[in-house]
C-alpha cells in the first residue's frame, strides 16, 4: 500500500480508503463474518483510513463498525459526517453536536479525524433539492462555527465537505481557509474536477476544484471512483440518488459503455482502470472505495500497485471527453 498526505493535516493516509456506505455496503448489507473480514482484510493490506455516515444504512455502518474494530483490535483513521438538513438550520451548532455525540456512541470511539458536512451547497438555500446557502456554512452561528466548537471540545480534529452543490460555492468554501479536506466527485465518466473539460460538457463542470484545492493545503477523498458501480457495467439500483448533476444513473450507464469501447476494456478490467485514473492525479489523497465482497477489497488495493495509466490510454480518453462522448474509438 501507498500513503499520501492528506492536505496540510500532515495525515499519511492510505492510496485505497475504506468506503462504508451504500456502494457496496458491505459493512452493513452482509452476514456478520463478511463484514468483520472484510475490514480485517483492508486493514492487513495497509487501508488506514474508514470513510462513513449516520445515514448509512440508518445509523448502521457506524454501528457496525464500533463492534467491528473493537473486535480487530484496530483503530484507524475514521471520517463520519453531519447532514444539515432545513428543519436544522435554526440552529445549526446544536444539530451538528447531536449528531456527532450520537455518531461517537454508534462508533464506540471519543472522537474521529475528520467530520464532513454531508449537504450541498449553493448559492441561495434549496437550489437542490435540500441545499444550504453558502452563508449557512461560513457566518456565525453557522457549520463551522459548529464545527469549531466540536474541536475545542476535542472531538473532532480536522474539519471537511462532501464536493456537491453549486461549483463556485465549492471553491469558495475550499479558499475560505476553514476546511483541512474536500470529498470531490471525480471519475473516468466526470473527470471535470481534476482536468479541463469542453465548454459543451453535459454534466456538471467543477473546474479543476481537486486543482485548487491542492493549492489551498486541502486533502482531497475522490468519492464515485466507480460512478456508483456504472464502470463495473452495474447500474445502480431504483431510487438510488444522483450526487452530481448530468450524472444520473441513465447518462452514467451510457457513458460508461463509451469508455469500455473507447479502452477495449471488459468491465472487470474497468474497475482497475477507474482506481488508477484516480490515483494519477497527485491532488487526489486517497480514493474512496465501496465493497460488496471482501475479494473486491483485494482488487482495489491491487489497483493502486499497477500505478498510471499508459499514454495511448489518456489519448483515447481525451478524445472521448473533447467529444463529450459522443463517439468512441
Amino acid at each position: 500500500m501507498q500513503y499520501r498526505v492528506l492536505g496540510s493535516t500532515g495525515l499519511q493516509i492510505s492510496e485505497i480508503v475504506f468506503g462504508a456506505g451504500a456502494v457496496g455496503g458491505v459493512v452493513f448489507q452482509s452476514e456478520r463474518e463478511t463484514r468483520i473480514e472484510a475490514v480485517r482484510r483492508a486493514l492487513k493490506a495497509g487501508i488506514n483510513w474508514i470513510d462513513t455516515a449516520p445515514s448509512y444504512g440508518a445509523g448502521r455502518s457506524e454501528e457496525n463498525l464500533g463492534w467491528i474494530l473493537k473486535t480487530l483490535q484496530a483503530t484507524p483513521y475514521l471520517s463520519t459526517k453531519v447532514h444539515i438538513k432545513p428543519e436544522h438550520l435554526s440552529d445549526i451548532p446544536g444539530e451538528i453536536q447531536r449528531s456527532l455525540e450520537a455518531s461517537l456512541q454508534r462508533l464506540q470511539r471519543d472522537t474521529v479525524d475528520l467530520l464532513q458536512l454531508h449537504t450541498p451547497v449553493t448559492r441561495e438555500r434549496g437550489t437542490l433539492r435540500n441545499s444550504i446557502a453558502i452563508t449557512d456554512v461560513l457566518r456565525k452561528g453557522g457549520v463551522v462555527s459548529g464545527f469549531e466548537r466540536l474541536r475545542e471540545q476535542g472531538l473532532v480534529r480536522f474539519f471537511g465537505f462532501t464536493g456537491l452543490g453549486d461549483t463556485d460555492c465549492l471553491h469558495e468554501l475550499i479558499t475560505s481557509g476553514h476546511f483541512q479536506a474536500v470529498q470531490a466527485y471525480y471519475n473516468l465518466l466526470n473527470p471535470s474536477a481534476g482536468r479541463p473539460v469542453p465548454p459543451h460538457f453535459s454534466a456538471q463542470n467543477y473546474r479543476q476544484l481537486i486543482d485548487l484545492a491542492a493549492a489551498h493545503g486541502v486533502g482531497v477523498l475522490n468519492i464515485r471512483v466507480l460512478a456508483a458501480g456504472a464502470l463495473a457495467g452495474k447500474a445502480p439500483p431504483a431510487g438510488f440518488p444522483v450526487l452530481s448533476p448530468g450524472s444520473d444513473s441513465d447518462a452514467d450507464m451510457a457513458r460508461a459503455e463509451k469508455v469500455r469501447q473507447a479502452l477495449g476494456l471488459e468491465w472487470p478490467d474497468m474497475v482497475q482502470t477507474a482506481i488508477r485514473f484516480a490515483l494519477m492525479h497527485p491532488g487526489v489523497s486517497g480514493v474512496l472505495v465501496g465493497f460488496s465482497t471482501p475479494e473486491q477489497v483485494d482488487e482495489a488495493v491491487a489497483a493502486s500497485t499497477l500505478g498510471p495509466l499508459p499514454p495511448t490510454v489518456l489519448q483515447r480518453l481525451d478524445a472521448l471527453y473533447a467529444s463529450d462522448f459522443q463517439e468512441a474509438r
